[in-house]
């Protein structure tokens, strides 16, 4: 009997050990557990996420225009055709942005574009968003639409630790994790 509540005891102390190691890595290294990039891919559309400072559509725009994709799919009903503005101010013709005006969240992006994504025919697809969200959408995207093959290429806008105090990441930092957590919980998503 002492001998299984002293390894019994050991199994816990070494959980927790675990446990703390695991959320200092998250809060020490947020770059490298939330930012997801494919890197360089070519894809039959890009979906651009709203959301952000305009560091996303000036993204989108960005592999636009190196080849990455003929078609963007603004996602987002808050800011779409906003957005849309941006990326043909920024050189990308009207005709190649189709808008998702509806979904008021990531869950709503990947359900609703998906739709979109499936009548264009597209196979390969590239989610824009920003550095810190990239690993939540791809996930999401996939988990709707497991059909279709999506890659991720964010915008690395406040990327670096000592510019989160200025460009507000450190808040979406924070908000992200339980935003993870919750779409496993509430929807199956898993971010792994």
């Amino acid at each position: 009997m002492r001998l299984r509540k002293s390894w019994f005891r050991r199994a816990l102390l070494g959980a927790l050990a675990l446990l703390v190691l695991f959320v200092m890595a998250v809060l020490l290294f947020p770059q490298q557990v939330l930012s997801l990039d494919s890197g360089e891919v070519q894809a039959d559309a890009l979906v651009l996420l709203g959301g952000g400072r305009g560091e996303r559509p000036a993204r989108a725009a960005e592999l636009f225009h190196s080849g990455a994709a003929p078609t963007i799919i603004v996602s987002g009903g808050g800011d779409a055709e906003q957005n849309k503005h941006l990326l043909v101010s920024a050189g990308v013709p009207a005709a190649a942005v189709e808008i998702e005006p509806k979904s008021t969240s990531t869950r709503q992006n990947a359900e609703f574009s998906s739709a979109l994504l499936r009548k264009l025919g597209a196979k390969r697809v590239i989610i824009v968003t920003s550095w810190y969200h990239s690993r939540r959408a791809l996930r999401c995207f996939r988990h709707y639409a497991p059909d279709i093959q999506f890659y991720s290429r964010p915008a690395y806008y406040g990327y670096p630790r000592s510019e989160w105090r200025r460009s507000g990441a450190g808040g979406h930092i924070r908000s992200e994790y339980v935003k993870l957590a919750g779409y496993w919980v509430c929807y199956g998503v898993s971010p792994f």
